[in-house]
């Protein structure tokens, strides 16, 4: 039995007689409403059939869920509240809970030990929250995670190896705006099936393991759908995707300490629609294979130390409708044909004082045209027909005369030497004459008399 209230506009506590009278629910939904007050210590008696919950978006119930005794419960939603304190102790009886959204609260403190006995938990978002301390090694017990969201809290500490070499079922990891430090283990580079990996806005250094290059190689086999939801930066904006998420492959690793050059191998992540790689000391060039990833609609180098020119294939990303290269020390002519011609804004090149050509105002050294060509230009050999004409002004003459003289006295020629062409020639234009004459006289004439007398 399922009983729902999403959305009905509930502002109040809620009777134990209400409680009394649900003994028989197993899916209980009260979301986005605005209930307040304490939920009664022995639901767990009053409920014990319940396996799915979702308080999410309610005004200000914190729950006493954790010291229930509600061992059938799976899924639950509390996400969006203003739920505080810290989390409680007691998890122990919730070893088949498989879901848990808390995100968006102001819950603190640390992480209770009594989580590791969450066995059976595939999704964990804690994120939006104050949580403290480093990340408890404890959950690498949780050996069936899907996805880990604990972004935006207070957390520090080195990420640990056992993320990768235990958690080898996460598909998404979110550990955005902490204060974690050091270097990215490059046992994360075995969670081949890992579709978002998220350390954005942390302190981490070192540079950028090349064996990132073979997330998400694993062939998935389940789309995973679920009810849940993460934020995704991208764009420059952040999107909260939901049924969708499941179609996200993104990797950011902006605004951290990183430094190196960009590996050419992290191009192999063809089927990653978001890079964000900003805000680092990154240098070198722009890795020549960029173009492999073809699947790329965002993308966002800036703020870093990249020199060199464009990679010649960066055209070649066909979906490509965000792109940020500013504040480097790139050089050369801005390529702009195929999908580039799209991003017309000159921020999206700012700081680069060696970039030139459209849409730069500066044109590049030896152009004396638009260097986006004219009709033809950029059409091989045509193209160097033409130059090599103008390169040199005596042979378009003797190419003009040429063709002056062959035309003029191939017509004129004929006709002053074969007498019967002569004839034939000026009588044709005695026949257009008067052709020209009866048309004038008896269409053109009546039709201007008749719109003449119609304006009268």
């Amino acid at each position: 039995m399922t009983l729902s209230l999403d959305n009905v506009g509930i502002s109040d506590t809620t009777p134990n007689d209400f409680w009394n009278s649900c003994s028989n629910i197993r899916e209980l939904y009260f979301p986005n409403n605005g209930i307040c007050g304490q939920i009664p210590k022995n639901i767990g008696e009053l409920l014990p059939k319940l396996s799915y919950l979702d308080f999410s978006s309610n005004s200000d119930w914190w729950n006493s869920l954790f010291y229930w005794n509600v061992k059938r419960i799976g899924n639950s939603f509390l996400q969006n509240n203003h739920l505080s304190g810290e989390l409680p102790p007691h998890w122990k009886n919730l070893s088949s809970l498989s879901l848990l959204d808390i995100s968006n609260n102001s819950i603190s403190g640390k992480f209770p030990s009594s989580m590791q006995y969450l066995s059976s938990l595939r999704w964990l978002s804690l994120s939006q929250n104050h949580l403290e301390g480093e990340l408890p090694s404890f959950f690498r017990y949780c050996t069936g995670l899907r996805s880990l969201d604990l972004g935006e809290n207070k957390l520090f500490g080195n990420l640990s190896a056992w993320i990768g070499e235990s958690l080898s079922s996460l598909v998404r990891l979110r550990l955005r705006s902490n204060s974690f430090e050091g270097s990215i283990p490059s046992q994360l580079c075995l969670l081949s099936g890992l579709q978002i990996l998220d350390l954005a806005d942390n302190y981490l250094s070192g540079g950028i393991p090349p064996c990132l290059g073979n997330l998400s190689t694993k062939t998935r086999d389940e789309f995973f759908l679920t009810e849940v939801e993460m934020l995704v930066v991208m764009k420059g904006k952040e999107y909260l995707h939901y049924l969708n998420l499941f179609l996200v492959y993104s990797l950011d690793l902006s605004n951290n300490n990183l430094s190196g050059e960009i590996p050419d191998s992290i191009t192999s992540l063809s089927k990653f629609i978001n890079m964000n790689l900003s805000v680092n000391h990154l240098n070198g060039k722009i890795p020549e294979n960029i173009g492999n990833m073809h699947d790329l609609e965002s993308l966002d180098l800036s703020r870093n130390e990249l020199s060199g020119p464009f990679p010649e294939n960066l055209s070649a990303l066909n979906f490509l409708s965000h792109l940020n290269l500013s504040f480097n020390n790139l050089s050369g002519q801005v390529p702009y044909e195929k999908q580039l011609q799209t991003l017309n804004d000159p921020s999206i090149y700012e700081g680069n004082y060696l970039l030139c050509g459209p849409p730069l105002p500066n044109k590049c050294p030896g152009s004396e045209t638009d260097p986006r060509g004219s009709p033809g230009e950029g059409n091989g050999e045509d193209d160097r027909d033409r130059k090599g004409i103008l390169d040199s002004p005596i042979s378009f003459y003797i190419s003009l005369a040429i063709g002056f003289i062959v035309g003029f006295w191939g017509v004129c020629g004929t006709l002053i030497v074969k007498t019967s062409w002569r004839l034939a020639y000026f009588r044709s234009f005695d026949h257009m004459k008067d052709k020209i004459y009866v048309f004038i006289m008896v269409k053109l004439v009546p039709f201007l008399r008749r719109i003449k007398l119609e304006r009268r």
